[in-house]
């Protein structure tokens, strides 16, 4: 693929709100009223709103997290109560922590690299690019690439690796700049970010602007089936405004002239999808069967029909007694419980349960960033790992549940003094 390229600004530029605000009874996509609601998981502060200690005295904002059900377009989604630039100005999630995503980046870029024949006279934006995570294995293969990160602190590790990186929202505006300085991309990357987008159609349609001719573009975000299915409730905060099946998916690309020519079923994040998108026009990518058995698998499991999303909220309560019975039982046996991994989705759970330290001593985090700070909401304390040897807890909550394999094997020795796992989703379970 080749594509001309002239310089582009990879300086910082002020980080601008692109996205309109969207009010919770409209949805975002096709305007129609929302009437519908998914689930009410009560109040609740920003996810990733961490707390310095000289915070805890003062008033924290809480938001409602409530979600909707669009009956037209069948999209989930929140309402938008704090502007993207608040919720991003001082992020503290970085991709490069968890080994495991590293090895998922590295192979998506050895995949893409070979499959659409990529090479030095190629361009790559990645959208929503964190601290390089994944951009960096494209350098290393000297294909030239671009990073859009709105978060400027996060940004700045990116620069660091070398990566050129734009700190912006990204959106039909910044698709403007680019396109008038000839940088179309042959590949543009947007892992995860979707669901963190207000304006939905704004950037759809910057994606479009960019996107070469021939070029392609991949996404990857949770599948919605499996937060139905599984009971993933705790995926829901207020980053995440909106939660896709695939069928829902293939009418906003639809409404912008893309079309999804392929799509995978991938572990990560408790199950994603991962779609392939082209111009509508592209005559080069022609639609898999597994895009037409995605559709199928996704009607037999009820998501065309509204009455399937009427039933999630009890699931969702159920877990919560469950989980608290467990805590109970083995708080009033003196025991030590601490957690792993200070995910945005722990918040969402501590927040919804009612779980203070009162039942979690601690949580520990290998990302300095959240250490010795606290929890939004429930204030539970967070520390290294270090303090888990010194402590020797006799469980370990494990957060980010979809990552439990990858953290029951690098804590396997508090098994030495009879350790055990909890696993919160999609069922209460202790691992011994």
């Amino acid at each position: 693929m080749d594509n001309k390229k002239n310089n582009v600004n990879y300086n910082r530029t002020s980080s601008q709100n692109n996205c309109a605000t969207s009010h919770h009874n409209i949805c975002r996509f096709c305007k129609s009223p929302l009437n519908d609601e998914f689930i009410d998981l009560g109040m609740s502060p920003l996810s990733n709103a961490f707390l310095k200690k000289d915070q805890l005295n003062k008033a924290e904002v809480f938001y409602p997290l409530k979600v909707y059900l669009c009956n037209e377009c069948l999209l989930i989604q929140l309402g938008q109560y704090e502007t993207p630039e608040n919720i991003f100005a001082d992020y503290v999630y970085f991709s490069s922590f968890s080994e495991s995503w590293l090895k998922h980046s590295k192979n998506y870029c050895d995949q893409v690299t070979e499959r659409f024949d990529l090479n030095q006279n190629s361009f790559v934006v990645e959208l929503a690019s964190n601290d390089g995570y994944l951009l960096q294995y494209f350098l290393k293969k000297d294909i030239p690439c671009l990073g859009i990160e709105p978060a400027e602190n996060v940004a700045k590790v990116s620069m660091q690796k070398g990566i050129p990186t734009i700190s912006d929202f990204f959106g039909t505006r910044l698709a403007n700049e680019l396109v008038k300085k000839d940088n179309l991309a042959n590949l543009v990357i947007a892992n995860n970010v979707l669901a963190h987008v207000p304006d939905l159609n704004d950037f759809v349609e910057g994606i479009k602007l960019i996107l070469h001719t021939d070029g392609i573009a991949t996404f990857e975000f949770p599948h919605f089936l499996n937060l139905i299915k599984l009971n993933e409730f705790d995926t829901i905060y207020h980053e995440h405004f909106s939660y896709f099946s695939f069928l829902t998916v293939q009418k906003i690309f639809r409404a912008h002239e893309l079309k999804i020519f392929d799509v995978e079923e991938l572990e990560s994040h408790g199950g994603s999808l991962r779609i392939y998108v082209s111009h509508v026009h592209n005559s080069h990518y022609q639609k898999s069967d597994r895009v037409k058995l995605m559709v199928k698998k996704e009607v037999r499991a009820g998501l065309s029909e509204i009455s399937t999303y009427h039933n999630f909220s009890e699931s969702a309560k159920q877990l919560k007694r469950d989980l608290l019975h467990v805590l109970n039982r083995i708080k009033n046996e003196n025991k030590l419980i601490v957690g792993y991994g200070a995910a945005a989705k722990g918040n969402t759970l501590f927040n919804f349960c009612g779980i203070r330290t009162d039942y979690i001593d601690y949580v520990v985090d290998r990302n300095p960033a959240k250490q010795n700070r606290y929890l939004p909401g429930t204030h539970i304390p967070v520390y290294s790992p270090d303090k888990i040897y010194e402590d020797r807890p006799e469980y370990l909550f494990i957060i980010p549940w979809n990552l439990k394999k990858e953290i029951i094997k690098q804590n396997q020795y508090i098994k030495n003094w009879g350790g055990k796992f909890i696993i919160p989703i999609p069922n209460v379970e202790i691992i011994e």
